[in-house]
């Protein structure tokens, strides 16, 4: 670690000069004990400041934003109950004046000195970050070094998305506490910042210096931009009905097929990319992100072609992040966009134990009741109740070569004809292609190959940005469907 950041240069580098206006008020100091008052004013003397907390707004790139911010030079940065009362005025004033909300986080925890009439203010903190956020609200959290305690179980950990600087410790029990009541050291490492990256506990982790810039992208990510007026070229939309089923899933498998990374890396602005479940579980084979498509912002929730092809599995903990995509769209009230292109959920001991078959309810739940406005891609490959998972939504568009089956063609003829030879005869016999299910009214457009995704890849995904901007931008105005409009459609 580098030397300590304090709370009033951090927001110094990250707000536009001169932005800055402070929502403190002088805390009250009456009925303490002397000795206590004395240490306080030491802090106060030592820090500058008056108390561990800062709170204001200012802009960021132009963008209004409101901060929260810990200062570990104020009594290592705990918080009693003058700094409560100072976190909680500033969150309900964010979310009173309808400001996204910085928090930069940097504390041992909760003020030791002042005991239970402190510790129990968690409740406090806790319920204003959740009207925030029910307000439709973000809340980024940056957890400094270190973040503990009743901090790091509060505002440390309660944004939509959180962060950490390199290296810094944050967990909930301090090591030294750990040490003092069990007698043995922690185990080293766990508590590190890119090592609750890894397992998904945090979404990255962010250097001082490409905060601010980062900050912004996720600002900019939840901000459409006023329509152009232009118009998008959908040349080959809706083809005829002349593919030939087995034709088509051979090319869904081709390894040079474009995936969703490659939809985003060409159509999208702003792609800021999540992590995890934040309650310690990765998935590689799951995509999920902050991204504007035709400047429309939208959480993507979409399966990883390239992933599954370096041997990643979509197992039970994908289908988890999935589900926080969905529910935080919701949160933000912006548009869900679901891709599907998968060879098929994990087939394991582990996954069986992780609860498949549950998460693939779950998540087909909670698309289908998803109060957020939602629209899904079939793109490639739809293997199984995995790829079914991301099926339900207010508008669905298919790729030519799409396709979604019960098992692969394999699987099932191995089950009816106890061979994989009739792979094919039975692909065609499911009825699996997506423009089929165009024709009994399940998908709503369909983009055409000419003749190949692959072959011709940056024509393709431009025809496909086009269609998901005009989408997006639809299931946006009308709002959220209910979740019998949106099983309504499969009763054919």
């Amino acid at each position: 670690m580098t030397d300590r950041l304090t709370a009033p240069g951090l927001i110094s580098d990250l707000l536009d000069d001169g932005s800055w206006t402070s929502w403190d008020a002088a805390p009250e100091r009456g009925g303490l004990d002397p000795a206590y008052v004395e240490e306080l004013e030491r802090a106060q003397q030592k820090s500058g400041l008056d108390e561990s907390i800062l709170t204001g707004r200012g802009t960021l790139d132009g963008m209004p934003v409101a901060v929260i911010a810990g200062e570990f030079s104020f009594l290592a940065g705990s918080v009693g109950r003058a700094a409560s009362d100072r976190l909680v005025a500033g969150i309900e004033r964010a979310t009173a004046e309808g400001l996204p909300l910085v928090g930069l986080t940097c504390s041992g925890g909760t003020r030791m000195q002042e005991g239970t009439p402190a510790f129990v203010q968690m409740v406090r903190i806790g319920a204003a970050l959740a009207a925030h956020r029910a307000a439709g609200l973000p809340y980024v959290a940056y957890l400094r070094n270190p973040t503990t305690g009743g901090v790091m179980a509060t505002w440390g950990s309660l944004g939509q998305i959180t962060y950490a600087e390199p290296g810094a410790l944050a967990g909930f029990l301090g090591p030294r506490v750990y040490s003092a009541l069990y007698g043995e050291e922690f185990p080293p490492g766990v508590q590190v910042a890119e090592h609750l990256a890894e397992v998904g506990v945090i979404d990255g982790v962010v250097a001082p210096a490409d905060l601010r810039e980062r900050l912004a992208t996720v600002l900019r990510a939840l901000t459409p931009t006023p329509a152009s007026g232009e118009t998008r070229d959908s040349t080959g939309e809706n083809p005829g009905l002349d593919v030939e089923t087995w034709d088509a899933i051979t090319r869904t498998r081709r390894a040079d097929r474009p995936g969703v990374r490659d939809l985003l890396a060409t159509e999208a602005t702003d792609v800021v990319e999540l992590s995890g479940t934040q309650s310690g579980e990765v998935a590689a084979a799951l995509l999920l992100a902050l991204a504007r498509i035709g400047g429309q912002p939208c959480i993507v929730v979409g399966q990883d072609r390239a992933a599954e092809a370096e041997g990643h599995k979509l197992g039970p903990a994908a289908l988890r992040v999935a589900r926080r995509g969905f529910a935080l769209a919701a949160e933000l009230r912006i548009p869900v966009l679901t891709v599907i292109d998968t060879r098929g959920g994990e087939l394991s001991a582990a996954a069986e134990e992780g609860a498949m078959a549950g998460e693939i309810a779950r998540c087909l739940g909670d698309l289908v009741t998803c109060g957020a406005p939602t629209l899904s891609l079939m793109l490639g490959e739809g293997n199984g109740g995995a790829a079914l998972a991301f099926l339900p939504a207010d508008r669905i568009v298919a790729a030519q070569h799409a396709w979604l089956s019960p098992l692969p063609p394999e699987g099932a003829s191995a089950i009816v004809h106890r061979d994989t030879d009739h792979a094919a005869e039975m692909a065609t016999a499911q009825q699996v292609l997506a423009i089929g299910l165009a024709e009994r009214g399940v998908v709503d457009r369909v983009v055409a190959e000419l003749p190949d995704a692959a072959d011709e890849r940056d024509a393709f995904l431009a025809r496909l940005g086009g269609v998901l901007a005009e989408e997006l931008a639809r299931v946006h105005a009308q709002g959220a469907g209910s979740a019998s409009a949106r099983a309504a459609r499969y009763a054919f």
